[in-house]
């Protein structure tokens, strides 16, 4: 029975739980595309267009109703696609793209994405290589379930993003430590008011030691296409995962690359994923690769800025590539450029709050690098991992070589000096932003 809308091939609905620095990108690649972006965003809803931008208020912790309330507010049309960034609106497009009746995941599928212990049952039972795994209640005894379990291990929370909260534990005390600084996090006010789920429970995990790649792909049919694997030099042993370097063409020998990619492949059909955009990591050694996480959007944050398409006289940001297979447009088969490329997500060395950042004209002054945006505000309180889970900023290099490339992004970030101070910001009880 035909889907009873009628879709406008020159609008896109972009869910997104803040409108930051990633959906500016969407919104050039948008203009020069000549489509128009209308966001949804889970921004206050008692207060009316405080931006004047036209944006959805949602509540994305509630999905089913979000779509809802997209629909209602289309009366009857309904965009070219819905596309979601960042992890928390996947469901809410998901439901909203079955009821537009447009191309797009499962819900059922998204929703077991969107919760680390559905997904790893999921591929466990379809054989997908993923670490062992326990789950238990923040309630429960941790010196009890301490002695249920193996060291080393990975302690993490069911639902949240950018490794806030994940932790390696090596004996019992750093277990129930763990434990508690997980707690801690999930009841604090920041956490609570977004109402995420599972927040009464926890993931215990077995640590697999080996590096970590990243993988950004394009799905078509339930078919894999990758876009990019990117190296992650830095060592990820913990006692925190704050993820630092990507660099692409990945060094891992092209054996390993097609061993990565079939089990990203292994991994979608288990889930049920189709189509749109996907991200994936892997842990990496000698028993071949380990799926630690699959997600059904874009690569996060300014990171998407190291993927370029095509050759020197047509160049393709990643959100245009998206925005164009979404929406039917030619041009989104184009392969990833031939230099190599990376990212720096910036570490945030101390929680505090950020003052000034010196030796920015040095660290752009260095051979190889494009950018350096500093995406902290100053006076802001930045928190470290595990409780953090925001970057000081990125730093973009380009070069002939994958070397080469990671090498301008450790030079640059040595110039630059960040000045925190350790005095206690005073906090909004909600936002979390601090008051002055």
């Amino acid at each position: 029975m035909p889907a009873p809308f009628q879709h406008d091939s020159k609008r896109v609905l972009l869910l997104a739980s803040k409108l930051g620095y990633q959906t500016r990108s969407f919104g050039v690649a948008a203009k020069k595309l000549g489509v128009e972006i209308v966001f949804g965003t889970d921004r206050c809803r008692k207060l009316d267009d405080p931006w004047s931008d036209g944006a959805l208020a949602l509540d994305f912790a509630q999905p089913q109703r979000a779509a809802e309330e997209i629909v209602e507010q289309w009366r009857g049309a309904a965009p070219g696609a819905v596309l979601a960034l960042g992890d928390r609106p996947t469901p809410a497009a998901a439901y909203a793209t079955r009821a537009f009746g447009l191309r797009g995941n499962p819900p059922e599928a998204v929703e077991i994405c969107r919760n680390k212990l559905r997904q790893r049952e999921t591929l466990r039972a379809a054989g997908v290589p993923v670490p062992g795994f326990h789950s238990f209640s923040l309630d429960e005894n941790s010196d009890r379930v301490a002695a249920q379990i193996a060291f080393p291990c990975v302690v993490k929370p069911l639902a949240l993003a950018a490794s806030q909260g994940v932790m390696r534990a090596n004996n019992r005390e750093e277990f129930t430590g763990a434990v508690r600084r997980i707690r801690a996090l999930l009841e604090s006010p920041e956490i609570r008011v977004t109402r995420e789920g599972a927040l009464d429970r926890y993931l215990v995990e077995d640590y697999i030691p080996g590096g970590e790649v990243a993988v950004e792909g394009l799905l078509s049919g339930g078919e894999l296409r990758v876009l990019a694997i990117f190296d992650k030099p830095d060592p990820l042993e913990g006692p925190f995962f704050e993820e630092t370097i990507y660099v692409t063409p990945s060094r891992l020998p092209e054996s390993v690359q097609r061993a990565i990619e079939a089990c990203a492949q292994e991994a979608i059909r288990a889930l049920g994923l189709v189509t749109g955009p996907v991200h994936a990591e892997f842990r990496i050694n000698e028993r071949g690769p380990w799926l630690l996480e699959v997600a059904p959007r874009p690569i996060g944050g300014l990171c998407s800025r190291a993927l370029q398409f095509g050759d020197r006289s047509e160049k393709m940001t990643l959100e245009e590539l998206i925005l164009r297979y979404a929406l039917g447009l030619p041009g989104s088969g184009l392969a990833r450029e031939k230099a190599a490329a990376g990212v720096m997500m910036i570490p945030v060395p101390r929680g505090g709050v950020l003052e000034r950042v010196e030796g920015m004209s040095d660290a752009e002054n260095v051979a190889g690098i494009e950018s350096v945006e500093i995406t902290a505000r100053l006076h802001d309180y930045i928190a470290a991992w595990p409780e953090g889970s925001s970057y000081l900023g990125f730093i973009f290099s380009r070069a002939e070589t994958t070397e080469q490339a990671e090498a301008a992004l450790r030079k640059a970030h040595a110039k630059l000096n960040f000045v925190l101070t350790a005095r206690l910001p005073v906090e909004h009880p909600v936002t979390g932003r601090v008051q002055r």
